[in-house]
C-alpha cells in the first residue's frame, strides 16, 4: 500500500492540490510515522519484552491552522494509508462524548478514580487514536483531558494524530477555570510534533465556490440547498446526517447553549435558538470565537412586533462580522427587505440599515476570504 506522502504526491500531480511547503512537511512527518508504526508492529514481540510488557509507543503529531488548508485531508490520507489495524479515526466531539458515557458507567461500578480504566478499555486493541477537529467548549471536557490523555499516551502508548483550527496553547482560551487544563496543554507540546498548516490556498473557497450564501424563501428546497452546502463545507457524508455530533458551548457566567450541529468549525443553529430565546452579547462572542463559519435556518422577516428578535438580531450579526465569520443562511427575504418598514419610523429601522450592510458585505468573497477571528 502506498504510504501518505506517495499519495500526496500523487495529488499534486493530478492537479487536485497544488504546491504546498507547510503541507508536503506535514505529510513527510505522517509518512516517517506510518514508517515507525508499521516497523514496530512486526517487532512488537520483541519489543514489548524489552519494555517489559509496555507496547512502544511512536510520537504524535498535532496539526494546526486555519480552516481550508489540507488538515483533514492529510489526516484521511494518513488513516486510509496506514498499514496496520489496531487504528481508529473519530470525531472529537464524539470521542468525548463517548468517554464521558464511559466514566459515568465505571463510577457505577468501580471505587476510586474512573479515567484509568477507562483509558485502559479505550486503549484495547489500539495503537493510533486519530482526532479530527481538536476543540475544547466546556469545563466538562477541560477538567478532565488532562489526566485522561496522559493515562492514553503515557500509560497505554497511545499514539495520538489529531487536526485543529487553533495552536495548542489557544485550546479552551478563555475557558472557565482554564487552570485545570493547562497540563493537557503541556502534555501535547511535550509528547505531539507541532505542525502548522497555514499554507497560501485555502481549499474551503474552492468548495463552496458558487454557492449561494443567503437563501430564501422558506421551504424544502431553500433547507435542502443550505443542508448541501454544510456537507460541503464539512466534507462529511450526506448519508450519514442523523451522526453529524453537536455539542454545548459554555458561555461565560456557567450557562451552556446547545450547537445542535458542530462539526470543523461549523455551527449550524436555528433562528429561534439564537435570537428567540433570552441570548445576550456573551452568547454571540462565544458563537463568533468558536465556529469560523456559521449556519443559521429560518430567520423570518422581522418589524416592530418582533423588536426583541431584531435587537438580538443585530448584536448577533455585529459579533460574527467583528470576528470574520462566514454566515450561510435560510431566511424568509433577501436581506435588503429583512426588516419590514411600519408605517412610522420605530427607532429599529436606522439600527438594522447597519446590519443590512454587514449582511450584504458577508456574502461577497473578498470577506469569504479573510481569516477568522477579530483584527487584533
Amino acid at each position: 500500500m502506498a504510504g501518505v506522502l506517495e499519495e500526496y504526491r500523487a495529488l499534486i500531480q493530478r492537479g487536485e492540490l497544488r504546491e504546498d511547503a507547510e503541507q508536503a512537511a506535514a505529510a513527510g512527518k505522517l509518512d516517517a510515522l506510518q514508517c515507525e508504526l508499521v516497523r514496530e508492529e512486526t517487532e512488537s514481540g520483541w519489543l514489548r519484552r524489552l519494555l517489559g510488557g509496555r507496547r512502544a509507543r511512536a510520537r504524535g503529531v498535532y496539526m494546526w491552522g486555519g480552516v481550508g488548508r489540507g488538515k483533514s485531508m492529510l489526516m484521511d490520507l494518513f488513516h486510509t494509508t496506514l498499514a496496520i489495524t489496531e487504528k481508529r479515526r473519530v470525531h472529537f466531539h464524539a470521542f468525548m462524548q463517548e468517554v464521558h458515557g464511559r466514566l459515568r458507567e465505571a463510577r457505577r461500578s468501580e471505587t476510586g478514580d474512573p479515567i484509568p480504566p477507562v483509558a485502559a478499555a479505550i486503549a484495547q486493541d489500539l495503537r493510533v487514536l486519530a482526532f479530527d477537529e481538536m476543540v475544547v467548549n466546556n469545563s466538562a471536557d477541560a477538567m478532565i483531558m488532562s489526566r485522561l490523555f496522559r493515562a492514553l499516551i503515557v500509560d497505554e502508548g497511545v499514539t495520538i494524530v489529531t487536526t485543529s483550527n487553533r495552536a495548542p496553547a489557544d485550546l479552551y482560551k478563555d475557558g472557565l477555570n482554564r487552570e485545570h487544563f493547562l497540563p493537557f496543554i503541556a502534555l501535547i507540546e511535550q509528547e505531539l510534533d507541532v505542525l502548522t498548516l497555514n499554507g497560501p490556498t485555502d481549499y474551503r473557497l474552492d468548495r463552496v465556490g458558487g454557492l449561494d450564501r443567503w437563501l430564501w424563501p422558506l421551504g424544502d428546497a431553500t433547507t435542502e440547498r443550505l443542508r448541501q452546502a454544510f456537507f460541503r463545507m464539512t466534507d462529511y457524508p450526506p448519508e450519514d446526517a442523523e451522526h453529524v455530533p453537536s455539542c454545548e458551548l459554555e458561555v461565560n457566567g456557567g450557562r451552556t447553549l446547545h450547537v445542535p450541529k458542530s462539526l470543523k468549525g461549523v455551527g449550524v443553529f436555528s433562528f429561534k435558538r439564537l435570537c428567540v430565546e433570552p441570548r445576550g452579547a456573551a452568547d454571540y462572542l462565544a458563537v463568533a470565537r468558536e465556529f469560523h463559519t456559521v449556519i443559521i435556518a429560518g430567520i423570518p422577516q422581522l418589524g416592530p412586533e418582533t423588536r426583541n428578535e431584531a435587537a438580538r438580531f443585530v448584536t448577533l450579526i455585529d459579533a460574527l462580522y467583528e470576528h470574520r465569520v462566514k454566515l450561510f443562511a435560510a431566511a424568509a427575504v433577501p436581506p435588503a427587505e429583512l426588516y419590514r418598514q411600519p408605517a412610522k419610523a420605530d427607532g429599529g429601522s436606522f439600527e438594522f440599515e447597519r446590519t443590512i450592510s454587514r449582511l450584504e458585505e458577508m456574502q461577497s468573497d473578498s470577506y469569504m476570504a479573510l481569516g477568522h477571528g477579530t483584527e487584533d
